[in-house]
This record gives C-alpha cells, structure tokens and sequence, in this order.
C-alpha cells in the first residue's frame, strides 16, 4: 500500500497539470482568435465603412475589454450605418450600449438604453434582467420588482430574475414590517 501513495501521489498531480495545461491552452487560443477579430475590425473600419454586425462586432469587444466610451461609439455607428437592421439587432445594440452606460455608473441613460431594447423587443428578458439590475442601484426597488417580474412572464425559469425578485421582496417585506 504504502508502495503505491507516491505513484498515486505523481498521477494526481500530472492529472491536475494536464488539466491546467487544457484549460489555459483553449483560454490562449479564445484570446487570440479574439485579437485577430479585433485587429481585423478595427483596420477594416478604419479604411473605410463597415456594416452594422461589424460595428457591433468590434463594439462588443470593446465592452470585453471595459473600453466603455469607444464601444458606445462603435455601437451607435452600427446603428446609424443601417437604418433598416431588423428590431431584434437593434434590441441587442441598445442592450450593448445600456450596459456600457451602466459600467460607467451613468444610470439614467442606461435605463434609456434598456428601455429603447424592449421597444424593440418586448420579450428581451436579458434586456430586463439589466434594467431591473439599474433601478436595484438606483435603490428604486418597486421598479426592480416590476421588471424582474415582467422578466417572468416571458421566462419563467428565468434563474437571475427569480433570484433577484426574492431577494428585494425579502428587503421589501422586512422594511415594512419594521
């Protein structure tokens, strides 16, 4: 037995570095497949206009890499490039953009973002979660409520706004009856 604890000891270990070794080689090649994205983007766009996906392409990256005030740039490129990009993209550019106003603690126009999202996309649970996610900073908590319930509706299993809803009714409930 006792002739083994080493041996087990050294496979444990190896299994453990091979492991490490995956997940940081798949980590390394994402990053780069993601640079290259970028590099591609941004010399295409500065050459010359690019299309809609491509402005939100390059702006996601942006926001990946909490470049805020140039993804909202890019961002609304896309959205003045192509006037007639159908309701759901421009739900996602307005989603993108809300949370880039959000990260920079602008919250009023991240609710605007939000709320231009739904108009365009009225089942955007995503798009609820975020803005519910504002008003809880905001300490609007009755607004909170509203959204993540309305969240529900469209998605029942919805994890975030049912944990979300739980905890500000708790916060509710416990204010009220103090």
């Amino acid at each position: 037995m006792n002739e083994n604890l080493p041996l087990a000891y050294i496979s444990a270990l190896l299994a453990i570095l091979v492991l490490a070794a995956i997940y940081i080689l798949r980590e390394v090649i994402k990053t780069r497949k993601q640079e290259s994205t970028f590099s591609r983007l941004q010399d295409k766009l500065k050459k010359g206009k690019g299309t809609a996906e491509e402005y939100y392409e390059l702006g996601s990256l942006y926001l990946d890499k909490k470049l805020f005030v140039q993804s909202i740039s890019l961002l609304q490129k896309a959205l003045k490039v192509d006037k007639q990009l159908p309701a759901e993209n421009q739900a996602l550019i307005h989603n993108a953009m809300g949370y880039a106003y959000f990260a920079q603690e602008q919250y009023d126009i991240a609710i605007r973002q939000y709320k231009e999202a739904l108009k365009f996309y009225p089942e955007y649970v995503i798009a609820f979660n975020n803005l519910g996610n504002v008003y809880e900073k905001k300490q609007m908590i009755v607004k909170a409520v509203e959204t993540y319930q309305a969240a529900l509706k469209y998605d029942p299993e919805n994890k975030i706004a049912q944990q979300r809803l739980n905890s500000l009714e708790k916060r509710l409930v416990s204010s009220s009856s103090s």
